[in-house]
């Protein structure tokens, strides 16, 4: 059954240094669905639970979030509860520093786990905001573990999902080691089109829901290296700008900037 929904509380932690977001959080005033029944079961499966683990938390009472636009899902600091599965939106999540610096940390799709930075030490180390109105289903971590524990083929694919997650936070890290301003620019383009595509929607023209100032702070990079860079893809014909709409004209070429620079 579907739990009303209450704000969940904020640490004194670290709570200073957060401008932006809105702590607001809504009721879905709807009936819970399974897992297995929802439409979206098929992102969740792909995002790295298993299609045979998602009846499985059918069982796992639920709660639906809906989040206008800026609002904040957790911050740093708060107590860690659930795992958010994104049924509809995107959000992004943020590190604050110590010095109070905000750095985008992963932009997250419909399909997508938030809050596996808590799992270590019961605590968020990051916030997670919507980027636009957005829903999300809350699953008690205490309940996922109980199920874990329960079902040996559940725990692997949790396993697997947790391990993708690790394997995305390496990549980053090695892209902002390793990689020159436009292949880093060219790789997350072509990481969001492999990601659109999953979904079923076009590879090749999508809406980008951050902002350039957002980009840039997820790839380490200035805003104004952010905009002479996409303005240099459209007149190099790799990608066409319109607004925020952006479509991949060559992939391919695309693909050949991030191999060798």
């Amino acid at each position: 059954m579907e739990a009303a929904i209450v704000a969940p509380a904020v640490t004194p932690f670290r709570r200073e240094q957060v401008k932006t977001a809105r702590p607001v959080l809504r009721d879905v005033s709807r009936p819970a669905l399974a897992c297995s029944t929802c439409h979206q079961h098929a992102l969740c499966a792909r995002a790295g639970l298993d299609a045979d683990a998602l009846p499985r938390l059918g069982h796992i009472p639920t709660t639906r979030i809906r989040l206008r636009k800026g609002d904040t899902l957790f911050r740093a600091g708060d107590r860690f509860t659930a795992l958010y599965a994104i049924r509809l939106g995107s959000c992004k999540t943020v590190m604050v520093t110590d010095d109070g610096h905000e750095q985008v940390s992963g932009y997250h799709m419909p399909g997508e786990i938030l809050g596996t930075d808590g799992i270590g030490m019961d605590v968020h180390d990051s916030q997670a905001i919507a980027l636009e109105d957005a829903e999300v289903c809350a699953l008690p971590f205490d309940r996922v573990e109980a199920l874990a524990r329960e079902d040996v083929a559940f725990q692997r694919s949790l396993h697997r999902m947790l391990a993708g997650e690790i394997v995305r936070e390496r990549n980053v890290m090695l892209m902002l080691g390793t990689m020159r301003a436009e292949q880093r620019l060219a790789s997350f383009l072509l990481d969001l089109s492999q990601r659109y595509q999953v979904r079923g929607y076009s590879p090749s023209e999508f809406l980008l829901r951050m902002t350039r100032e957002e980009i840039g702070s997820h790839l380490g990079l200035k805003l104004e290296t952010v905009s002479r860079l996409f303005s240099r893809f459209h007149q190099d014909g790799l990608i066409e700008v319109h607004g925020r709409i952006i479509k991949l004209v060559d992939r391919d070429a695309l693909h050949q900037l991030v191999m060798t620079g």
